[in-house]
C-alpha cells in the first residue's frame, strides 16, 4: 500500500524502555474518539470532502499487532479492493470512525484500542484478549449511497423540486457505482446503477441555459450502457445507445466505435465500417479503432464475391474478388477464352490514415512470369469501384497477351 518506509508494526527502539513501541507512536498522534481510542497519523494529505456517514468506501488497508513483521489482515494484495458500506461491511468500530475522518487520495495511520477494535476476549488465534492494534489505511474513493439511494426512492413530482445540481450529483454517483461494479465484471449490476442515472435524467426538465448539462450528463450515461450491453453480449441493445449516444454528440469517436464494434457482432459489416472509418476519421491513431478495423476486414464475408466482367479481344473476361486471409489483401482469378489461359493477381488496399485514401496494388503472374503495377493514389475508397479500375488495367493485359 505504501506510505512508511519501514514497518509499521514493528517501531523503532529509543531510550525510554517503559513505554512499548505502540504508546511511543501514540504520543505523536492526534485523538479522533476524544477518549484516545482512536488515534491518528497521516501519512499523506487528502482532498476533497470528508467520508459521509453510510457511504461506501473503497480503501487499501493492512492490519498490523505490536512486535510483528507481517500484516494480521490486508487486502492490498488485491487487484481490485471491494467497495464496502459504512454500517455494513466494516466490523471494527475504530476503522470506521477513521474512515469518517479521512478525504479521498489520503493515506494515514490508526492505532485502535482494544474498545474500537477486537474487545476484551480478542480474536483468537490470531489477535490476543485486550490487543490494541495499528492499521494503515488510504482511502482511494468513496460514494455517497445514502445520499443517492433516498434520492431515488423519491416520487418524479419530489425530484423535481430539488435544484438541477442536486440531481446532476446524484446521476453522477449511479454513474459511478455502475463504473465500479463493471470494473469488478459484474455487467448486470452495473446495468442496473446506470438505467437509475439515466432514468433521473430523463425526469428532469431544465432550463434553455441548463440543458447543455443535462445533455452532457446523458452522453456518459448512453457511453456507459453501449458498452455494457456488448459485454451482456447485446449488441442490438448497445447500438441502441450508441446511436442515442450520437444525436447528442455526433462526431464522438466513442460512441462511433460502440457502434461499430455492435454492428460487427450482427455481422452487418457494411454499417460497421461506416461507423469505424468514422470513428477514424475523429481519432485517425486511436489503437482500439484501428484494430477493429482490421478485424473487420479480416471477415471473410467483409467482401462477398465482388466481380467485374470486361471484354478482351471479344471475349468474357471476368475478374472476380475473395478474401485471401490476410488484412486487407484479395485475390483476384482473371480468366479468357479460347487458351482458358489464368492471371493471379493479389491487390493490396491499404487504408493510408493521414490522408484518408488508398492505394492500390496489382501483381500479374502469367505462365511463371511477373510483372508489377503501382496505381496512383485513389480517392474512392469503395472496393467494387477498386475492382473496376482493376479490371480495366487486367483487360489490358489479357489483350496483349492473346
Amino acid at each position: 500500500m505504501g506510505g512508511s518506509a519501514r514497518n509499521p508494526g514493528v517501531l523503532q527502539r529509543d531510550d525510554s524502555p517503559r513505554q512499548s513501541p505502540y504508546q511511543r507512536l501514540s504520543q505523536r498522534m492526534l485523538d479522533i474518539s476524544g477518549d484516545r481510542g482512536v488515534l491518528k497519523d497521516v501519512i499523506r494529505e487528502g482532498a476533497g470532502e470528508l467520508v459521509t456517514p453510510d457511504a461506501s468506501v473503497l480503501v487499501k488497508y493492512s492490519g498490523y499487532l505490536e512486535h510483528m513483521d507481517k500484516p494480521f489482515d490486508s487486502n492490498c494484495f488485491r487487484k481490485t479492493p471491494r467497495l464496502m458500506k459504512l454500517g455494513e461491511d466494516i466490523t471494527l468500530w475504530g476503522m470506521e470512525l477513521g474512515l469518517l475522518s479521512m478525504r479521498r487520495g489520503e493515506l494515514a495511520r490508526f492505532l485502535f484500542k482494544p474498545t474500537y477494535a477486537y474487545g476484551t476476549l480478542g480474536c483468537p488465534p490470531l489477535i490476543p484478549p485486550n490487543t490494541t492494534v495499528l492499521f494503515e489505511i488510504e482511502l482511494l474513493d468513496f460514494l455517497d449511497s445514502a445520499e443517492s439511494d433516498k434520492f431515488c426512492a423519491l416520487s418524479a413530482e419530489q425530484q423535481s423540486q430539488f435544484p438541477l445540481q442536486k440531481v446532476l450529483k446524484v446521476a453522477a454517483t449511479e454513474r459511478e457505482f455502475g463504473n465500479y461494479l463493471f470494473r469488478q465484471n459484474r455487467f448486470y449490476d452495473a446495468k442496473v446503477r446506470y438505467k437509475r442515472a439515466l432514468l433521473l435524467l430523463h425526469r428532469r426538465t431544465a432550463a434553455p441555459e441548463e440543458q447543455h448539462l443535462v445533455e452532457t450528463a446523458k452522453l456518459l450515461v448512453f457511453l456507459n450502457l453501449s458498452f455494457t450491453y456488448l459485454r451482456l453480449e447485446r449488441p442490438a441493445v448497445a447500438l441502441r445507445y450508441g446511436e442515442q449516444a450520437l444525436i447528442i454528440d455526433q462526431k464522438n469517436a466513442k460512441a462511433l466505435f460502440r457502434c461499430g464494434q455492435a454492428c460487427l457482432l450482427m455481422t452487418e459489416y457494411q454499417k460497421a465500417r461506416d461507423f469505424l472509418v468514422r470513428a477514424q476519421r475523429e481519432q485517425p491513431f486511436n489503437h482500439d479503432i484501428n484494430n477493429e478495423l482490421k478485424k473487420l476486414a479480416r471477415n471473410r464475408q467483409l467482401v462477398s464475391h465482388a466481380s467485374v466482367t470486361v471484354t478482351a479481344d471479344h471475349d468474357p473476361v471476368t475478374l472476380a474478388s475473395r478474401p485471401c486471409g490476410d488484412t486487407g489483401v484479395f485475390t483476384a482469378l482473371l480468366s479468357y477464352e479460347p487458351d482458358d489461359h489464368w492471371c493471379l493477381a493479389e491487390m493490396e488496399i491499404s487504408q493510408l490514415i493521414t490522408s484518408k485514401r488508398s492505394c492500390l496494388e496489382f501483381s500479374i503472374i502469367m505462365r511463371g512470369g511477373q510483372s508489377a503495377f503501382r496505381k496512383d493514389l485513389l480517392g474512392a475508397d469503395c472496393v467494387h469501384d477498386l475492382l473496376g479500375r482493376g479490371a480495366e488495367f487486367l483487360q489490358s493485359k489479357a489483350t496483349a497477351l492473346s
